[in-house]
């Protein structure tokens, strides 16, 4: 009895984790005023309208036909809407806002999906089904927690869309203060030889997505690290000493693309002619120097070798971030929660901009690394490809397997719109190198 009120509860948990996660998303689509839904504000995406019917046809495509009762209704809205797109350097999309249905058919659309989800997901047949331990085969434990981390991983890439969208296109939403100023200079750390628990345990209760598996330990050789994110202000620095127009700082691939899209600063940056201003959420400011600096792979790669440094390592991040002078971990997933010995910092929708890289002193590793989780995912080097043993997910196979192609890298810890349950130390984030949007912060590492 005790294990099936468990399991019960369990799953009134998940459900109501959804019920959040859809907060969350129904209230950004809110923020952008109805006549600009067709707009397109990163060139390589979809627009706008796309996303208000693919969280939805996501979950429905997903669950359908592994809920009793469910037949679909609108194939056609089922296909449009399944599909995002990964940027890719060979073209971008051209069409129209006349290829797309209208608002009024989408939230019909959209309305119908959840009415029926939620009558299958909430029926006493499947209740009866999880309380009595006969879920298993179907896993709808597994699939309620892909619906919900997939829309909270939108909730996080549509704020990079809204980004760009132009201040009258959008509704201004309040944020909290960023608290800290520059703080005291902080020098490198070095980080003694050590292992590092990468990946997660298929013996855990825990969700993980499959590029998470399997967990393993690696031994990291002994490297110093930057004790904080790279600044704007010394991203400055790096632009004032001619880092834009010096090959010798970028790959090959990077200055080919630099050159070809004529990039000589972050996107996040404008130049108001006679000083630099940052393009935040809502208002444009003057450029914190104190916040970390996002810019693509590419961008970061070539700060680094400007500054005689590299990008760390996938297992150097975990090192640094997680790892103790003894063989113990600082991180721990429990729950699909971060415990920290002291957790706090800009993450799970504190804040729509990032704030300065001191304002969490608390928010360090056991060796004084400040500011990893939260404030701006971090790039690594380490290319995005399956840990020994990977197996894709029955149910999505090309999650993660369609970008094991070289072109897309590794980043860790989260930003201020990343999620709680994606802090978890396994999570891995991915992108491709000249991708300016993402919430992506770096620090550097010597050896």
């Amino acid at each position: 009895m005790a294990s099936a009120q468990r399991r019960t509860e369990a799953y009134h948990s998940l459900l109501s984790r959804l019920a959040d996660a859809r907060t969350q998303t129904d209230q950004l689509f809110a923020f952008v005023k109805p006549g600009c839904l067709y707009e397109r504000p990163i060139p390589e995406r979809h627009r706008i309208v796309f996303y208000l019917g693919h969280l939805e046809a996501f979950d429905w495509n997903l669950l359908r036909d592994r809920l009793p009762g469910l037949a679909p209704f609108n194939k056609h809205f089922d296909n449009l809407f399944a599909f995002g797109i990964d940027p890719v350097d060979d073209g971008l999309p051209a069409d129209q806002p006349e290829d797309w249905p209208s608002i009024a058919e989408v939230a019909r659309y959209n309305h119908r999906l959840r009415e029926a989800l939620d009558g299958a997901l909430r029926s006493d047949g499947l209740f009866k089904s999880v309380a009595n331990g006969h879920n298993r085969d179907t896993s709808i434990d597994v699939l309620l927690n892909v619906t919900i981390e997939h829309r909270l991983m939108h909730a996080e890439t549509l704020a990079y869309m809204w980004h760009q969208l132009p201040y009258e296109q959008k509704i201004a939403q309040s944020q909290l203060q960023a608290s800290g100023g520059i703080g005291e200079t902080r020098s490198a750390i070095e980080i003694p030889a050590g292992a590092a628990t990468l990946g997660a345990s298929h013996s855990g209760s825990a969700f993980g997505w499959d590029n998470e598996y399997n967990q393993h330990v690696v031994e990291v050789p002994s490297f110093e690290i930057d004790a904080d994110k790279v600044t704007n202000g010394e991203f400055l620095q790096f632009m004032a000493e001619g880092g834009y127009e010096n090959p010798a700082f970028w790959s090959n691939d990077g200055w080919k693309w630099k050159t070809e899209s004529n990039i000589f600063h972050p996107v996040f940056w404008r130049w108001a002619g006679d000083a630099w201003r940052y393009r935040g959420m809502f208002e444009e400011l003057p450029l914190p120097l104190d916040w970390p600096v996002y810019g693509s792979y590419a961008e970061a790669g070539a700060y680094a070798r400007w500054a005689g440094k590299k990008l760390p390592t996938e297992e150097q991040w975990h090192r640094a971030a997680l790892g103790t002078p003894n063989p113990s971990e600082q991180f721990h997933s429990s729950e699909n929660q971060i415990s920290a010995p002291n957790p706090d910092g800009n993450f799970d929708f504190l804040r729509w901009d990032p704030a300065p890289v001191s304002a969490y002193p608390r928010n360090q590793s056991s060796f004084g690394v400040r500011g990893c989780i939260g404030n701006g995912w971090e790039w690594t080097s380490s290319v995005f490809k399956p840990f020994s043993g990977f197996q894709p997910f029955p149910f999505y196979p090309g999650y993660s397997a369609n970008f094991f192609d070289g072109r897309h890298y590794v980043l860790k810890g989260g930003s201020a719109r990343t999620a709680r349950c994606m802090l978890r130390p396994s999570f891995r984030n991915w992108f491709q190198p000249h991708y300016q949007y993402v919430y992506a912060a770096f620090r550097c590492v010597s050896d």
